[in-house]
């Protein structure tokens, strides 16, 4: 379903992504999991078709998002690390504004909508303004949000970050019946290593922009010699804190502050 060849990102001089390679099966749940800076959400924006790659190759359901861009994101869906709804919005609203953008009929839009709305709980509080709703109801929403245009795959970039264990606990119980039930493949990132190791079929471990190990926890844990996943990155990645997610334009900005200073 998802094919990486030897993806490359460079923003002038900075290295982001060096030279990366991953297969993903139809119907897997896939974890890529990094320290800060290490090169995740560069990969999941030109998976997503946010940014194009300086080098090597994407295919999402056999579409090249470089190529055919609006093939490929009819493919997926995608729940963002940032809330991304329209607060003005009601919840009903927010879904109702995403499936005309898909171009969806109007019969088979609004009966999608009911359906992805009672899946994630919300239907009591269909006509509330978002801004109304906790982080958790907003979570699920974007979940719900993502699946309108019943896309073969979903990308969630850290979907739970800063919920509470119950409401992160929910979460999850959506994304697994939605594999269970339809077969979506499913590609996150997440720091809590707890959620990988229940979760993910296969994971992958980015490090400095390159993939350090590949393979089920169970692997990552034997090749470690480590009793959790948790314990199996640090092994991987070291015990150094990072700062938080690079980002490759604030790189470029304080490149171009050292260069005007010594003028």
């Amino acid at each position: 379903m998802i094919k990486v060849r030897n993806l490359t990102k460079k923003f002038n001089g900075f290295t982001a992504v060096d030279n990366i390679s991953f297969k993903i099966k139809k119907g897997e749940i896939f974890a890529f999991l990094g320290p800060n800076g290490a090169g995740k959400t560069t990969t999941i924006k030109i998976l997503t078709t946010l940014l194009n790659p300086t080098s090597g190759k994407v295919s999402l359901n056999g579409n090249d998002p470089t190529k055919n861009q609006d093939q490929a994101r009819r493919s997926f869906g995608i729940v963002f690390q940032d809330q991304s709804l329209d607060d003005e919005l009601t919840a009903y609203e927010n879904m109702e504004f995403h499936g005309i953008l898909y171009k969806m009929p109007k019969e088979i839009r609004r009966k999608r909508i009911e359906q992805l709305i009672k899946f994630v709980e919300l239907w009591d509080r269909k006509d509330e303004l978002v801004k109304k709703f906790s982080g958790g109801m907003k979570r699920r929403l974007e979940v719900a949000r993502g699946l309108i245009h019943h896309p073969r795959m979903l990308f969630l970039d850290e979907p739970t970050l800063g919920l509470d264990p119950q409401t992160r606990s929910h979460i999850w119980n959506y994304i697994k019946d939605l594999n269970r039930e339809e077969g979506m493949t499913i590609f996150f990132t997440t720091h809590y290593m707890e959620e990988a190791e229940k979760v993910a079929q296969k994971i992958a471990i980015i490090d400095k922009g390159k993939i350090i190990a590949q393979g089920t926890a169970e692997e990552l844990k034997q090749n470690t010699k480590t009793k959790s996943l948790e314990d199996a990155f640090l092994v991987l990645t070291g015990n150094i804190i990072r700062e938080e997610e690079a980002d490759p334009f604030e790189y470029l900005r304080k490149k171009r502050r050292m260069h005007n200073r010594y003028r």
